[in-house]
């Protein structure tokens, strides 16, 4: 993988998100402490850049630069009306840092669909790619889902409801391409999500979607099942955005239940209470493995920009790993990387492959 030298710059949202600065700040400023060779644009309000000085060590307040924004986008605003009339929103500023060279990512807790239309407006979409598509590390059994640590990479986790097979055999390309550098994986493990492993199963779109991967030099192992997904089956694991968003969502709400259920039946009696007291030490640990904010931070893969969307409602340490994962795609040199296998695949793909639409 290439290493960029120039100094890692950074736009970051300001006002993004449930909390906007009360997050984003401090977020910067743990960011910013652990990541010397790192340069923040920080792109917001007159009113959140002015507490910015509060909040941001002098220590480390050099590596920091100021755009002011005029408006902000709302989380419940029309993605169309945002992108029309919002024009000096912190959203728009943050990417337009990219676009202009300003910076080389920006990291945006706001409006998903604000964030998603406005970035393929801004930036476009890279060669050979028609629709960008929202793709995250997730936890699984052989690691925690961090870069380097073996979690998988799922796509599209909302961005496309309605997708193609061509549109998959992409998602699978650009998936393959950020797994690689996330976790320095040369040939990373590539499936279809699907409702049984067999290729007879499926619908018609991820029967030919599996066609069409098969014909790539992808590490393709076929169809996997919800049940393999945090079993670590495979290291990158593709479907539709309809599918994606609601086995995401579902997998938060089980994990919100089982947290739920531990502290209920701990709480029950005070034998259960003094037990619940000896097993904090496991039961820490086992909060960090599956803490959301340990693995914050989605890719909007396949702009020609990159482009990291944060929870909303994130705290301050996992808004900050949302900047680590903008961070580690530049180093990285993520955008060169997916623009060369892109190429590279559509040489070699079907041409029916590379017409579809």
């Amino acid at each position: 993988m290439a290493t960029v030298a120039q100094p890692l710059r950074i736009a970051i949202d300001v006002d993004g998100g449930d909390h906007g600065a009360a997050v984003t700040l401090p977020a910067a400023a743990q960011f910013l402490a652990r990541r010397p060779d790192a340069h923040l644009v920080l792109v917001g309000t007159e009113a959140s850049l002015a507490s910015a000085v509060k909040i941001i060590p002098v220590s480390v307040a050099g590596r920091v630069s100021h755009v002011i924004a005029t408006e902000v986008v709302g989380m419940d605003e029309s993605p169309a009306l945002s992108l029309k009339n919002k024009k000096n929103s912190s959203l728009r500023l943050a990417l337009n840092a990219v676009k202009d060279g300003q910076a080389a990512a920006c990291v945006s807790a706001g409006n998903t669909g604000a964030l998603m239309a406005t970035a393929r407006f801004v930036l476009k979409t890279l060669p050979g790619i028609d629709r960008p598509a929202i793709a995250s590390l997730l936890p699984t059994h052989k690691g925690h889902g961090k870069e380097g640590d073996g979690g998988v990479l799922m796509l599209d986790l909302g961005a496309n409801v309605d997708c193609t097979p061509e549109h998959l055999r992409q998602f699978a390309i650009m998936g393959a391409a950020l797994s690689s550098a996330l976790t320095d994986k040369p040939r990373p493990t590539v499936a279809l999500l699907n409702i049984g492993e067999e290729e007879i199963k499926g619908n018609d779109i991820v029967k030919e979607a599996a066609e069409l991967i098969r014909a790539t030099d992808l590490n393709f192992i076929g169809n996997v099942e919800g049940t393999d997904v945090f079993r670590g089956t495979a290291d990158v694991v593709v479907c539709d955005g309809f599918v994606g968003n609601v086995a995401l969502k579902a997998s938060e709400g089980i994990v919100k239940l089982m947290a739920q259920m531990l502290r209920e039946e701990f709480a029950r009696t005070p034998l259960t209470k003094a037990v619940a007291a000896l097993a904090y030490p496991i039961l820490k640990r086992f909060k960090a493995r599956i803490d959301p904010s340990q693995h914050n931070g989605a890719t909007l893969l396949g702009l020609r920009g990159i482009v990291i969307k944060s929870h909303g409602g994130t705290d301050a340490f996992g808004f900050s790993n949302a900047i680590e994962r903008a961070y580690n795609e530049i180093r990285h040199d993520l955008i060169a990387e997916l623009t060369e296998r892109v190429a590279a695949m559509n040489t070699t793909a079907p041409a029916a492959a590379v017409s579809a639409s």
